[in-house]
């Protein structure tokens, strides 16, 4: 299991008029969440892409348990459990400055030639770099 953690301070812009943090920019953090855990482990997602590799999101579903606020800190917890094959999973929980979760979610994202569109397997660096990182159970 790797686990990777960002930050994350809420913008007044990213609420809504309830003062909550507006549902849609959880996708944003996460996906931000996302690409800094591969630039920490050494693979910005800009190799990825220009090794002729894209990785659309494919699914995504988020519980949200407690909502965030302006000016909270929020801390996002990035969890890739296995290897990916053709698809790669991501579990993410988030929680707010007082340890409290508030929100999880679950991303599969694909691996996409960029020049086909077709699918495809991950690039022999990533997996490298996973399993590397697997085997010393890497958290950061």
């Amino acid at each position: 299991m790797i686990v990777h953690k960002s930050s994350i301070l809420v913008a007044y812009a990213d609420t809504d008029q309830m003062g909550f943090v507006h549902h849609s920019n959880y996708a944003k953090y996460y996906e931000s969440a996302r690409w800094n855990a591969f630039h920490k482990l050494g693979l910005p997602y800009k190799l990825i892409e220009n090794s002729g590799i894209l990785m659309p999101v494919t699914n995504l579903q988020m519980q949200f348990i407690k909502p965030a606020f302006f000016d909270d800190e929020l801390l996002i917890q990035t969890i890739i459990l296995k290897i990916p094959t053709a698809i790669m999973h991501f579990d993410y929980k988030m929680y707010n400055q007082h340890n409290q979760l508030i929100n999880k979610a679950w991303v599969e994202t694909a691996f996409v030639s960029k020049t086909s569109g077709k699918p495809c397997r991950p690039p022999q660096n990533l997996i490298e770099i996973l399993e590397k990182s697997f085997s010393i159970g890497l958290q950061s």
